[in-house]
């Protein structure tokens, strides 16, 4: 039995059509989003890398 929500995060090399195609895919639908800051650590200062993009998949029943 697959579980009901599940988080997708959009990969470095998808983009976020992409991600929301393989959550179909996997019979998921996007319900909610949440983005946070990536940050590398450079000479003892953060410094930005990316924004990290998560999307919460609801189980599409049919």
């Amino acid at each position: 039995m697959a579980k009901k929500q599940v988080w997708y995060e959009v990969e470095e090399n998808e983009t976020i059509e992409q991600c929301i195609e393989r959550m179909k895919k996997d019979g998921y639908m996007p319900f909610g989003r949440r983005e946070e800051p990536v940050f590398e650590e450079v000479n003892g200062e953060p410094v930005y890398l990316r924004q990290k993009i998560q999307f919460k998949g609801v189980l599409i029943e049919d």
